[in-house]
């Protein structure tokens, strides 16, 4: 079970990602002001960078971050971001306390007001996934000519790896509508979470080469049609799931509309009965993490246009598990 340990941030504007470093700190993105703020174990916040080039506006702007594997020796940053008539993936390297400038892996990715997807993370396997929208065009999502509404995998260097379902493409999974959560269980198990329409939002099992179904269908009963069904699905006005941690037995869920944080139990690729945590009481929740301690980072996102603001909006909360 989930408590509050302490507040560690106060004071964000629009937090959307959170990458940990290898000194148990973090770098948080903030959507509207394109910033990437580093947030010491401790709680101390300083500013480290602007990240250029990116355009706000609706749900687009600075969102998911991201940290090499080897950041101890290379210093690499990844973010994705919104861009004149575009979504990016990019790197910086961070040194000396400051983000360097831009160099942009990937481009094209559909960007729109609405669906940009924009969560990035290493997998065990070194490669990087990237959560895209369909940037409120549902015929994209389908479709392997376009990157919108996919699960993409890209080398740390931004190539395509030779073991992607295609070679000759980024694409790792299609059919998506809004995936915004990425993470991965112990045995190497892959989750997703995905904005649903106006019916049913979804937690995923995700596997290479796989249709999870959008639009021809939202949340399960696509299986006979050759779709991947959710694990989980809950109706929108309980969810509208957006980061996502995995611990040893559990997939935390962050939930906007929801207003809550999901926790369903897991065992593999199996999925229990979800238990809701903190169900008002902090207002709209853009991403939790899991801590190299052993803890939760929990983000609100009161501050993004869609969320009533208290007076220390938006915050970083630590949350200690049972047993932790």
């Amino acid at each position: 079970m989930p408590t509050v340990a302490e507040t560690l941030a106060t004071g964000l504007r629009s937090p959307w990602g959170l990458a940990f470093l290898p000194d148990g700190g973090a770098l948080v993105s903030e959507r509207d002001t394109a910033r990437v703020l580093r947030v010491s174990p401790a709680g101390t916040t300083s500013v480290v960078g602007t990240v250029p080039d990116v355009v706000v506006g609706g749900e687009g702007g600075l969102l998911g971050l991201a940290v090499s594997p080897s950041f101890a020796q290379d210093r690499w940053v990844y973010a994705y971001h919104s861009a004149p008539g575009e979504n990016r993936v990019v790197r910086l390297r961070l040194q000396d306390g400051a983000l360097g400038p831009p160099q942009v892996l990937l481009d094209g990715i559909p960007a729109a007001s609405i669906h940009n997807g924009g969560r990035i993370a290493f997998g065990p396997d070194g490669m990087l996934y990237v959560g895209t929208g369909d940037a409120a065009d549902t015929a994209r999502s389908p479709r392997p000519d376009t990157l919108a509404g996919k699960v993409l995998r890209l080398t740390p260097n931004g190539r395509v790896p030779s073991d992607n379902p295609d070679p000759a493409s980024p694409i790792w999974t299609s059919g998506h509508r809004n995936v915004q959560g990425l993470a991965w269980g112990e045995d190497g198990t892959m989750w997703a979470s995905e904005f649903g329409a106006n019916t049913w939002d979804e937690l995923n099992v995700i596997r290479p080469g796989g249709d999870y179904g959008w639009p021809t269908v939202e949340g399960g009963g696509g299986r006979e049609g050759g779709f991947v069904d959710p694990v989980v699905q809950w109706p929108t006005d309980q969810a509208s799931p957006s980061g996502i941690a995995v611990t040893a037995d559990t997939v935390y869920v962050a939930s906007l509309r929801g207003q809550r944080l999901w926790a369903v139990p897991v065992a593999g690729a199996r999925a229990g009965e979800p238990v809701a945590f903190f169900t008002g009481e902090l207002g709209r929740l853009r991403t939790v993490a899991a801590a190299p301690d052993g803890s939760l980072w929990l983000v609100t996102s009161n501050t993004d246009g869609r969320g009533v603001p208290g007076g220390e909006d938006d915050r970083i909360l630590r949350l200690t598990l049972a047993g932790g």
